[in-house]
C-alpha cells in the first residue's frame, strides 16, 4: 500500500504489528480517551465514536499529517467487553464466550489534520469459541495474555487453539480491520 506516514493515535503493540505488515509507514501518538460506553450507545457507535475521538484528539495537536484513531471490543448479548479490568473479570468474560458466537468490531477513523476531514467505519467479525473448562479459562487467564485484549484473549496467541470458527476480518479481530483501513486511507488521502 503506498501513502504518507501516519499518525497512530494508540499504544496497541498489535496494532503496530499490523501497521508494520500491511507496509504502511506510521509513527505513534496515543491518544489517552475515557473508554467508557456512554448510556444506552450501541456498540457499533460507541466503537465508531471512540475511533473519532482518538483521531481527532491527536489531529487537533498538529497542522498537517494523517492521523487513525481505531476502538475494538466484543459483543457478547448486547453487552460491550473491553480490556479486562482484573483475573476476576477476565474468567468472567471467557465464561460468556466459551461455546458459542460473538461479535468483534472495530472502529476506525482517519483525520487529516490540516483539513479537518475525517472518514469512519466500523468492521463486525463473528468469532466462534469452543466450550472451554474451568481449568482451560483458569489456565489461560494465568498467562497475563487476556489481560490487554478486549474480550480477555488474543486470536493471534495462545487462545488460538479455542477458535473453532470465524466469519469475517480475522486482522479485525486483532484489533485493525486492514481491508477497510486501505479503503480509507484511499477516501481520505
Amino acid at each position: 500500500m503506498n501513502t504518507k506516514r501516519i499518525i497512530l493515535a494508540s499504544a496497541s503493540p498489535r496494532r503496530r504489528e499490523l501497521l508494520k505488515l500491511a507496509g504502511i509507514p506510521f509513527r505513534v501518538e496515543p491518544a489517552h480517551a475515557d473508554e467508557s460506553p456512554l448510556p444506552g450507545e450501541p456498540p457499533r457507535e460507541h466503537v465508531r465514536r471512540l475511533a473519532i475521538l482518538k483521531a481527532q484528539t491527536i489531529a487537533a495537536r498538529h497542522r498537517k499529517g494523517v492521523v487513525l484513531g481505531a476502538d475494538t471490543v466484543v459483543v457478547v448479548d448486547g453487552m460491550i467487553f473491553g480490556k479486562p479490568a482484573s483475573k476476576a473479570e477476565a474468567i468472567r468474560m471467557l465464561k460468556l464466550i466459551s461455546g458459542r458466537t460473538h461479535e468483534v468490531l472495530t472502529g476506525i477513523a482517519i483525520a487529516d489534520a490540516g483539513t479537518g476531514r475525517i472518514a469512519s467505519a466500523v468492521e463486525r467479525t463473528a468469532v466462534t469459541v469452543k466450550p472451554l473448562s474451568g481449568s482451560e479459562i483458569d489456565d489461560y487467564v494465568k498467562t497475563g495474555e487476556p489481560m490487554d485484549k478486549a474480550g480477555a484473549y488474543g486470536i493471534q496467541g495462545l487462545f488460538s487453539v479455542y477458535v473453532s470458527g470465524i466469519r469475517g476480518c480475522f486482522f479485525n479481530v486483532v484489533g485493525l480491520p486492514l481491508p477497510r483501513l486501505s479503503e480509507l486511507i484511499k477516501e481520505c488521502l
